[in-house]
């Protein structure tokens, strides 16, 4: 039995466009095709969206970061109250607490017969321009009698002092944002008592 060796054309093993090494040119159609190109324009926009949303919450999030700083830079500097007001009959107000170890000034509830004087003296001008106003006032209000910048994130440290105090008993929240001295029975806290 012979064998057959097929034989190869050489027109398969070398095509037309590929003799003597030129090459073949693809055509890939126009740049963009109607279909997809506004397509790929709708999921620019729609990640343009998403980015910049993105970036709002980065910048929210500094902005309290900054914010936070600024609060644990001031608490740092303020000296520490070492030890409570007397109270009436000349009891000490409450126990002695130790000084933070890092520093930290804390704000005493208040309590019937003690002074503003217990306070670091920031929330004393606080409670000073509440009592001048005579009328409840916004943060920025106090920003700007204490002559403070009145720069968002100052306005925000300052907006936590007040909720501070007013969660103590030394001011009163009202409604829309607004801080003024609470009616204790007639008595207002004097600053510098």
């Amino acid at each position: 039995m012979a064998t057959v060796t097929p034989s190869i054309s050489p027109r398969l093993t070398n095509p037309p466009n590929r003799r003597h090494g030129h090459r073949q040119r693809r055509s890939h159609g126009p740049p963009w095709t109607p279909r997809t190109s506004p397509d790929r324009a709708d999921r620019l926009r729609s990640r343009i969206g998403e980015l910049a949303e993105e970036l709002a919450r980065a910048e929210e999030q500094v902005s309290r970061l900054v914010i936070a700083r600024e609060e644990v830079t001031r608490v740092l500097e303020e000296p520490a109250a070492a030890e409570p007001p007397a109270g009436p009959a000349g009891k000490l107000a409450g126990e002695p607490r130790p000084a933070s170890p890092i520093g930290a000034v804390t704000v005493p509830p208040r309590r019937e017969g003690t002074g503003a004087s217990v306070l670091p003296q920031s929330y004393q001008d606080l409670l000073e321009v509440a009592a001048d106003a005579g009328r409840p006032l916004r943060a920025a209000e106090f920003a700007a009698a204490t002559g403070m910048a009145a720069d968002r994130a100052k306005v925000e440290g300052l907006r936590s002092k007040l909720k501070l105090l007013a969660a103590r008993g030394w001011l009163a929240g009202v409604p829309g944002g607004l801080f003024t001295l609470p009616d204790h029975a007639g008595e207002t806290p004097e600053p510098g008592q």
